[in-house]
């Protein structure tokens, strides 16, 4: 295929190209190593969204039926709500199975990209000229989520507050976390004053030895346990440190755990008594939002446009129930909803 066989149509076509292209578009349920979005089949009508919307294109280079690697990237990276949300809202998504003949093939060739092959993300402007470099090997959802935004920031495009938190929290799961249980006289003020220590990523509150605690999970490559104590002291919200690990030297009273942590039923006190807790969220998310509920601030700026439309949609047919979802991971609370 050369160039110029995918040449965008002129002007008076557009319209009647759009026309056709969104009755062309499709969702690949079935297809689990494509995940949960929908996407264009056709890089011609691609291009046309991406001339009429003025977004760049994301192509996905996938094998179709595919081994282990390619579902994965289905069922977790792109299965994730907000990654879904991304992709569908910011970019005009384009599945190329890579291991087919026909149209796929000659894509293929286009881009000399390689015939039966792990996954490969491109994101490509509307003459197909790469706007960052080609996502390969690198099949985390943080890999994923950091192509995105080097890509928005190449076009001088607003990150909204969620990509930006969700960049950070996948960071540290990609990393692996660390875990401190941390004792204070309430686990409630713990949660909040955690929330705003720079590297933590998670926050429970709960019991163990009887005493209230706090869960913390934390990016060992942006804070450290030191850092953490300090945080909670200069807060005068925390001076026990429980751990089974006694050799520890730590400015925290030392306290050996007699039972496993429990977490309480009311965790994240302040998001827990507002409306935003039917909202399905990341843990990250769910930390931000009790802290600034706890202080009266508005939150809205830390949620995607679909999670701000949920709750519009749970106030408009009065399902908005005592149920909350805090906890529980956002594929499970988004999908089962």
């Amino acid at each position: 295929m050369k160039l110029a066989d995918i040449l965008i149509p002129s002007k008076k076509n557009l319209l009647l190209s759009f026309i056709v292209f969104i009755s062309l578009w499709k969702v690949n349920a079935n297809d689990i190593e494509l995940g949960r979005v929908k996407w264009s089949r056709d890089l011609l009508e691609a291009r046309i969204q991406s001339k009429i919307l003025k977004k760049d294109i994301f192509i996905l280079f996938q094998e179709i039926p595919g081994c282990s690697t390619c579902k994965n990237y289905g069922k977790n990276v792109l299965s994730h709500p907000l990654i879904v949300e991304i992709i569908e809202d910011l970019f005009i998504p384009l599945a190329i199975h890579n291991n087919k003949t026909g149209k796929d093939r000659e894509v293929l060739n286009l881009f000399g990209e390689p015939a039966w092959n792990n996954p490969v993300v491109r994101i490509v402007d509307q003459d197909l000229k790469d706007v960052v470099s080609r996502l390969s090997g690198n099949y985390s959802s943080y890999g994923l989520i950091s192509t995105i935004i080097a890509a928005l920031q190449v076009k001088n495009k607003k990150i909204d507050k969620y990509i930006l938190l969700l960049e950070e929290e996948m960071l540290a799961q990609s990393i692996g976390t660390k875990t401190a249980y941390l004792g204070m006289y309430c686990f409630w003020s713990g949660e909040k004053c955690y929330a705003q220590a720079e590297g933590v990523v998670s926050t429970k509150a709960g019991f163990m030895n009887g005493s209230e605690v706090v869960e913390v999970q934390y990016n060992p490559q942006k804070t450290d346990l030191d850092e953490i104590i300090r945080h909670g002291k200069s807060q005068n919200c925390a001076d026990k440190l429980f751990t089974n690990d006694l050799s520890i030297k730590s400015s925290a009273i030392i306290i050996k755990p007699q039972t496993l942590f429990k977490a309480d039923k009311e965790s994240k006190y302040y998001l827990y008594h507002s409306q935003y807790k039917s909202v399905p969220m990341t843990e990250l998310q769910a930390c931000y939002l009790n802290d600034l509920l706890s202080q009266n601030k508005s939150v809205d700026d830390y949620l995607s446009p679909r999670q701000i439309q949920f709750l519009k949609n749970l106030r408009l047919t009065n399902t908005l129930k005592q149920r909350s979802v805090i906890g529980i991971p956002i594929e499970e609370s988004w999908y089962n909803n």
